[in-house]
């Protein structure tokens, strides 16, 4: 069974996608909208719902507890399962196991596909794909299990099986019989053709290597979702908001040169006012001015302090008429702000997360590639690295010809020797590293699902009504900033859709 944990990016580059990213037809398809559980039959608490539909006006939200879900219909050539969930709380967890069997009756022979796991600690929906891939005709069952609260469904897909999975379905075959074989008989004229193919399948999968290194090299942050981003920044920085800039230059007007050159001191990390460049803010940033600012601001308009600051008696006259109001609003303004901080952290905490499992997905692939090299007697070194990775599609094929031909050659001489156990050795250790692909798949599924959800979010965070402040200059400045954000991360969600999914 493979286990998965959600480790719960923009446009990006576009690579050629001949393995991953071809379209796939759809199998199977349910939003939940209209009469939409006709395609289930269900056990538990699961009922149709209105509210926080993740698209369309309804989803499936289950109670607390465990639930089931079956599909009515066989389907063909089961490849990747996507689906949505939402949690009710950040306190909420759930597991969901996926099974397929022939029949779709509780007591049939159920296999275990997968499960999926969220511990809590966040909100709003998420996406899970998981690669299915069973060719025969099969049923599809999800087991919901729930606690602290319910979960919602939404928009549930499977894709038919990729030619490059039903490859790997192929390559398992051979090696079976290639086993079947040895025990039966040692026909050598047999076995050679065997080993032909189980070498050029061998070989095939450092095009899959290949595909999935340039995927990796290339999920990184491009100018659409750099662009984004910044805007996406810009919206948690003081600077942006007129009632701050208006607050600041009213507490200048109060203030002596000294208090000033402090004041000027404590805005610095927000950007240059007289410029109009904008920092990016940090919550430790924001931490660090918050409550100093507010303490500095009340000791401003403090009596003792502009009586004795050498002020006009016109500017004395307005802190003592203003100063109330103007602390009151600033601690406002800062609540406000602070909301919109603490959406734009935990984006940012969210994408790091991303781009570090991105490295590590990227590192551990390299390790496989020279692993793979190594078994074909081919030496890993940075040259033949470049030859597999390289744009030239006839340098690719030759390496591809060394590898596939050496795997033949070193059967066929394991066989010719009579050494039986030297060459089940071999095959299964052929076999152990085709199997070590499908983790790749899985790994990279588990990738695209967090980058789904984190545009999910990023899109949600910058609608309209989330606009958190009060003035309408504010609420103005944060729109216009928020109209640009949706239009660069529209683009990027695009390029990302078409390279990668």
């Amino acid at each position: 069974m493979r286990r998965f944990v959600l480790p719960v990016i923009v446009s990006f580059s576009l690579y050629s996608a001949a393995v991953l990213a071809k379209p796939a037809a759809v199998v199977f398809s349910s939003d939940f909208e209209k009469s939409a559980l006709t395609p289930w039959r269900q056990l538990g608490e699961c009922q149709l719902s209105s509210e926080q539909p993740r698209t369309g006006q309804q989803a499936l939200r289950c109670a607390a507890g465990t639930s089931s879900l079956f599909s009515r219909d066989a389907l063909s050539e089961l490849g990747l399962l996507e689906f949505w969930v939402l949690p009710e709380t950040e306190f909420t967890s759930y597991r969901i196991q996926i099974l397929v069997a022939e029949r779709n009756t509780v007591d049939a022979n159920w296999s275990p596909v997968a499960v999926i796991e969220h511990h809590g600690g966040s909100a709003g929906y998420q996406a899970h794909r998981i690669s299915v891939d069973d060719p025969g005709r099969k049923f599809l069952r999800l087991d919901i299990e729930a606690n602290q609260g319910f979960v919602q469904l939404d928009d549930v897909q499977v894709e038919r099986i990729l030619l490059a999975t039903a490859l790997h379905k192929n390559e398992q075959r051979i090696i079976s019989g290639i086993l079947d074989k040895l025990r039966r008989d040692q026909n050598i004229e047999l076995q050679s053709e065997s080993f032909r193919t189980l070498g050029s399948n061998y070989a095939a999968q450092l095009e899959v290597q290949r595909q999935y290194l340039e995927y990796a090299n290339a999920l990184h942050s491009g100018i659409s979702l750099v662009l984004a981003s910044s805007e996406r920044n810009k919206m948690s920085n003081p600077m942006a908001y007129a009632t701050f800039r208006n607050i600041i230059s009213d507490t200048r007007r109060v203030s002596s040169k000294i208090q000033q050159a402090r004041l000027n001191s404590m805005i610095k990390p927000f950007g240059d006012l007289v410029t109009a460049t904008l920092n990016v803010v940090s919550a430790g940033t924001y931490a660090a001015f918050a409550e100093p600012f507010k303490s500095f601001l009340a000791a401003s308009f403090d009596r003792s302090n502009y009586q004795n600051a050498g002020l006009s008696r016109a500017d004395r006259k307005f802190a003592e008429e203003h100063g109330l109001k103007i602390y009151q609003d600033a601690e406002r303004f800062l609540t406000e702000l602070e909301r919109e901080l603490q959406q734009v952290s935990q984006l940012d905490s969210e994408l790091a997360t991303i781009q570090r499992n991105i490295e590590l997905f990227r590192r551990d692939l390299e390790k496989q590639l020279r692993d793979t090299l190594l078994h074909a007697n081919i030496a890993s070194s940075k040259e033949n690295i470049s030859r597999v990775l390289s744009k030239d599609e006839k340098v690719r094929q030759s390496i591809s010809s060394a590898v596939a031909g050496n795997i033949s050659l070193k059967a066929g001489s394991y066989l010719n020797d009579g050494n039986n156990t030297e060459l089940i050795r071999f095959v299964l250790k052929t076999s152990e590293l085709l199997e070590a692909m499908q983790s790749y798949r899985d790994g990279f599924n588990q990738i695209t699902a967090a980058m789904l959800t984190y545009y999910e979010r990023f899109e949600r965070s910058i609608a309209a009504e989330q606009n958190p402040f009060t003035e309408k200059a504010d609420r103005d400045a944060w729109e216009n900033h928020a109209k640009k954000a949706r239009d660069y991360l529209k683009q990027s969600r695009e390029s990302f859709n078409k390279a990668y999914l």
